[in-house]
């Protein structure tokens, strides 16, 4: 989130410059631009991190709050696409009628790697005493 941040700072200044010493045709687009990477941003910061995982189930923070899923009723899968001939790798949770979809930006990693992880942590909730 420092490079979306640096980003919209620079966009800012920019925008600043432009419109003092420009046309301030230039100015509105970089204030455009400054407003959508800064809102990008503040996502990012906001709901950082998106998922965190721990034997008892799943925490998924948006922007409307935090919710923990338990492991009961819980489905994890990679979903799989090509576009622009380009492979995409998401990482799919399912809970209830809920669907929440992360990609490599939302992890921080491969998404591969985190459904390791998750199946790891899964597995110790199946074995746990009942």
């Amino acid at each position: 989130m420092v490079v979306a941040w640096v980003l919209t700072v620079l966009l800012l200044a920019g925008a600043v410059a432009d419109g003092v010493f420009g046309d301030g045709k230039g100015a509105v687009l970089l204030g455009l631009a400054t407003i959508a990477s800064g809102v990008f941003a503040a996502h990012g910061t906001i709901v950082r991190p998106r998922l965190t995982a721990d034997a008892g189930g799943l925490l998924i923070r948006t922007l409307s709050g935090a919710q923990r899923l338990p492991w009961p009723g819980t489905t994890t899968r990679l979903r799989s696409t090509r576009r622009l001939g380009r492979d995409g790798v998401t990482l799919e949770v399912e809970h209830d009628d809920r669907l929440f979809v992360f990609g490599q930006l939302d992890l921080g990693e491969d998404p591969r790697d985190v459904l390791d992880v998750l199946d790891v942590l899964r597995a110790r909730w199946d074995q746990r005493p009942q």
